[in-house]
């Protein structure tokens, strides 16, 4: 059985770290500080970076899934969670799942309705120029969004080589996987105190999926990172990284 690509590394209490859309294990950078607090556990999705030769499901549930067979087969049952962006749908699909294994959830710029209204562009618009530019030049446009003034953010550059290990079939798949996922009818399903982060320039997900989340999950609050786009944790990852370890610990 094949299972996710993922990096492991520090010591403490397991800690999951789960990408946005194309992304990969290498993407926590800026958070590798953590190790020193926590057990970080760092999967790259089927279709991206280190696990880009698996073909990736075109469903939040499935993605969902192959996160918990590999975390099965490392033998770890509680842990800490966090997921950013479609990352953030796909923990959402875990705690839901399986409430009893996760101990504490933190949905960093994502939202619960995965049509993603208020987008830059909507999934139409990046599922066609996926097809007509080219995955290369889609990707270096979507990924200008993620920060405030991309020339400027170190984590652009990384965000580059990491999506250049995606595979169109996944950048694709994952698409279809937003299109048919509405994760509403079930955040009361999560019962993990959660933390939900969200930066006023983004792009991706408004307030009011925010606003969704805080209503829907019953233990939950909601801090806002003021003057950062959607990738907040490159962008300012010394106050992202002190409010993940504050919720944490």
């Amino acid at each position: 059985m094949s299972y996710l690509s993922y990096k492991k590394i520090g010591k403490g209490k397991p800690f999951v770290l789960v990408h946005g859309y194309l992304g990969g294990q290498n993407m926590w950078k800026f958070q590798e500080e953590l190790k020193n607090d926590f057990e970080l556990i760092m999967p790259s999705l089927a279709g991206y970076g280190e696990s880009a030769e698996m073909t990736a499901p075109s469903t939040i549930r499935e993605n969902a899934n192959l996160v918990y067979e590999l975390l099965d087969h490392l033998n770890i049952d509680q842990f800490y969670l966090l997921g950013h962006s479609m990352g953030g749908m796909i923990v959402q699909e875990m705690a839901a799942m399986k409430p009893d294994r996760v101990e504490k959830l933190i949905c960093l710029g994502t939202g619960s309705i995965g049509i993603l209204p208020n987008r830059f562009e909507t999934i139409e618009e990046s599922r066609t120029k996926i097809k007509t530019i080219g995955i290369k030049k889609t990707r270096e446009n979507i990924a200008k969004t993620w920060f405030i003034d991309y020339l400027k953010a170190e984590g652009y550059e990384l965000c580059l080589q990491e999506g250049a290990k995606a595979t169109t079939q996944a950048a694709l798949a994952s698409l279809d996987a937003w299109d048919c996922w509405d994760g509403r009818g079930q955040l009361s399903e999560i019962t993990s105190p959660t933390l939900i982060l969200w930066s006023n320039k983004d792009r991706s997900y408004d307030l009011n999926q925010q606003n969704i989340l805080i209503q829907g999950i019953k233990n939950s609050r909601l801090e806002i990172i003021k003057d950062c786009a959607h990738n907040s944790h490159m962008e300012q990852p010394k106050l992202v990284n002190n409010s993940i370890k504050q919720f944490l610990t």
